[in-house]
């Protein structure tokens, strides 16, 4: 799927999440300095977690960055109503490619909306599953990687300061037009995995 022609109104978007904890620290930092990074102790407090929904378009360039209290069905469920009327509102239907978490399904919508509502999202929705113990060929989880280089990879104490520095990533990405080159094909897999695959 990675290798078709872009077509925006059957974007392929890859979606995945990535549960955070909010750190405080126990010790005052020391701030960085001309020839010397920031300096913090190795002791801290977990003071709560948040989830953070990553949906990426690669060959669009676009994303879409939200964070949640948890990440339930019914969570997945309003992200998924997200995606189809505020993020990609001119798409026919999404190709949302997810690994095999047990609350990316279908039934998680029809669980969490009266029956006409939800049957009208999943007419705008068809979930592509990576294999099982493969979900790394989800692009999203390239998107949350360089997500943690760039921001969320360190602590951060609340949910407020996640927000503001996941909008921030997002909307820096989405400005630039980052798009990702997938280049991993078939025949490389074959070559790399052949001893993993099984008769």
């Amino acid at each position: 799927m990675y290798f078709e022609e872009y077509d925006p109104e059957y974007p392929i978007i890859c979606l995945d999440e990535k549960q955070k904890y909010f750190i405080q620290d126990l010790k005052a930092k020391i701030p960085m300095k001309p020839g010397s990074p920031e300096k913090y102790d190795y002791s801290y407090k977990i003071t709560g977690r948040a989830n953070i929904f990553v949906a990426v378009d690669p060959k669009g360039g676009k994303r879409d960055i939200t964070v949640t209290d948890r990440r339930t069905k019914k969570d997945f469920a309003f992200y998924i109503k997200h995606l189809v009327y505020n993020v990609f509102p001119k798409a026919k239907k999404l190709r949302i490619i997810v690994d095999n978490l047990n609350t990316h399904t279908y039934l998680a919508i029809l669980e969490t909306f009266d029956y006409h509502e939800a049957l009208e999202i999943i007419r705008k929705v068809s979930f592509i599953y990576t294999p099982i113990h493969a979900s790394w060929l989800n692009i999203a989880e390239i998107e949350i990687n360089v997500m943690d280089i760039m921001c969320t990879g360190r602590r951060i104490s609340d949910k407020n300061q996640l927000i503001e520095e996941t909008t921030a990533y997002q909307n820096e990405r989405n400005e630039n037009n980052c798009t990702i080159d997938w280049s991993f094909s078939k025949e490389d897999a074959d070559k790399k995995l052949s001893k993993c695959y099984v008769d």
